[in-house]
């Protein structure tokens, strides 16, 4: 089996107050096809921004991030954004919709965004609506939705591109239990079914049960790997 993710000599480093901050230190990571991943560690160890440089959003300040063999840090902004949109999905903790959209426009945004037509693709979003359980309620607006509802159109809107990875950040991170639990199904349906790779950070061991490989991390280090016993 491929990786789809790979890290030589990861770091990233701030500067603040004429002091340079060490955040992520010499991450060499490799994440294969079809795997859930869960990155967990305490507030402020780096798991996040590891999480914007595996997805291209933020930069290293050294090391190479190679998703499917290409080094992204190489690519021109172009580039970089067209395998963003077409190859990773990303859902945050806070759900980041268009207020004034519904429900589909909002799932088909992306593809509105890369120049497609929305009305080539009606089939995809009943087919995503099916999945994530909001056929009823694609003509509503955010406002009109719970959290978990919203979470689930967050999660629809990375689909809609049928990218190869999905990166979370703190997914459940905004919601009750229940909603949260629902939230963790759906994404272990969507990686089972699917087989398409999903990273979430995450501060909950029960979240992180889901998948099938927790990495833990310390002061900007990997400092546990283990993959779930299949029993």
């Amino acid at each position: 089996m491929e990786y789809v993710i790979k890290t030589e000599d990861l770091r990233k480093s701030f500067q603040n107050g004429g002091k340079e901050i060490e955040v992520i230190k010499e991450i060499d990571l490799e994440v294969l096809e079809g795997e859930f991943v869960s990155i967990m560690g305490p507030s402020g160890c780096g798991k996040s921004t590891l999480l914007y440089m595996l997805g291209g959003i933020d930069t290293p300040t050294s090391g190479k991030v190679f998703i499917h063999n290409e080094d992204i840090n190489k690519m021109k902004d172009k580039q970089k954004s067209r395998l963003r949109r077409k190859n990773i999905g990303f859902v945050f903790q806070f759900y980041n919709l268009v207020q004034n959209l519904t429900v589909a426009e909002n799932i088909l945004l992306p593809l509105t965004m890369d120049g497609k037509k929305a009305r080539h693709y009606q089939q995809e979003l009943n087919d995503i609506l099916q999945i994530v359980g909001l056929t009823e309620r694609k003509n509503f607006t955010p406002r009109e939705l719970s959290g978990g509802q919203q979470q689930r159109v967050a999660i629809a809107r990375a689909l809609i591109m049928n990218p190869k990875i999905i990166l979370a950040d703190e997914p459940i991170g905004n919601l009750d239990s229940k909603s949260g639990t629902e939230i963790m199904e759906l994404f272990e349906k969507i990686n089972q079914e699917k087989n398409i790779t999903i990273l979430q950070v995450t501060h909950s061991q029960e979240s992180a049960e889901y998948g099938n490989r927790t990495i833990r991390m310390l002061d900007g280090l990997i400092e546990s790997d283990l993959k779930k016993q299949i029993m």
